[in-house]
């Protein structure tokens, strides 16, 4: 904590980033709190979006009516993957209207995200604070008080400065986005069985005809067979330039999704590493947000021993 209190993975009291995590209990309450924050957006002439689950989607285009200045998208599909959501949703809107305030409505947890996708949910809600520090944007991430627990809940409080409820609009206490980044980064969980390959930069091609293989034996298609054999190149490249020039690649299925693991020996000290926007080009430069766009979840443990990068693809 800086002398001023200020996290410093947070934002500035009064800045130019807004925040709020809206705890809701049902549609009234979910409406209470939404619909006056698209309406304002919409009076002040500042591009709004909204990117929530699908049924909460429904029910606030419902309340809204005509309303053709919005821009919807279903979380559940654009934000599958978490790591995907800053650069591919939220910068990805708020950079195509630089010169003004942006609003956008984010609800990237919900009931029925598994336990293997919340840490990497409530690491992307941490690190929006970081992304988005003093950009003129307002960010509302509604959080559903009946269906989530009670560590949800508290999370939220961690990662959002300010929490608005039936009782009103107050500044979090419990506010530590850089410690909620720091808990979550976890030794992963080991699989029960999986096939193994050792690499270094002469044998980094031998990667791609490993993962392709193992892919299409655990069930996936082509096509995601293709995206995973892509991934997994991009991430074992990485292990060769920046990883201390060798790694080892591990693939199994677990919970309908087939998983492949890239570890090495380096160390990533860029929290916002794959959430950055870049040229999507063929030519390279795609590292981790390749990864993070192409993946069903991302999720990485990372520290002085090593860092290690799972890929999740559903079956």
């Amino acid at each position: 904590m800086d002398p001023d209190g200020m996290d410093p993975h947070g934002t500035a009291p009064g800045g130019p980033f807004v925040h709020p995590a809206l705890f809701y209990r049902g549609d009234e309450e979910y409406l209470a709190g939404t619909v006056p924050f698209v309406r304002a957006a919409l009076d002040a002439g500042e591009p709004v979006a909204v990117a929530v689950p699908g049924p909460r989607l429904g029910v606030l285009r419902e309340a809204l009516g005509a309303a053709p200045d919005v821009r919807w998208l279903d979380m559940s599909e654009a934000g599958r993957n978490p790591g995907r959501i800053i650069p591919g949703v939220l910068r990805e809107f708020a950079d195509r209207h630089t010169g003004v305030r942006v609003r956008i409505i984010g609800e990237p947890i919900w009931p029925g995200r598994s336990d293997t996708e919340y840490p990497a949910c409530v690491q992307h809600e941490a690190l929006i604070n970081l992304a988005f520090a003093d950009r003129e944007v307002s960010i509302l991430c509604p959080y559903d008080l009946a269906g989530l627990d009670a560590v949800a809940i508290a999370d939220a409080r961690a990662t959002h400065p300010v929490v608005i409820d039936r009782h009103g609009e107050r500044a979090s206490g419990d506010y530590a986005p850089g410690r909620v980044i720091s808990s979550y980064n976890r030794p992963l969980p080991e699989p029960s069985a999986a096939a193994r390959m050792s690499f270094d930069l002469d044998t980094l091609p031998s990667v791609r005809e490993f993962t392709c293989h193992w892919a299409r034996h655990l069930g996936l298609g082509e096509e995601r067979a293709g995206d995973l054999e892509v991934a997994v190149h991009e991430l074992a490249a990485n292990s060769c330039l920046h990883g201390g020039g060798k790694g080892t690649a591990r693939i199994w299925s677990e919970d309908g999704r087939v998983v492949c693991e890239v570890s090495d020996s380096g160390t990533i000290t860029d929290p916002l590493v794959g959430r950055r926007p870049a040229a999507m080009s063929p030519f390279g430069g795609r590292g981790v947000l390749l990864v993070n766009h192409l993946a069903d979840l991302v999720r990485t443990h990372t520290g002085p021993d090593g860092t290690a990068i799972r890929v999740f693809i559903l079956v």
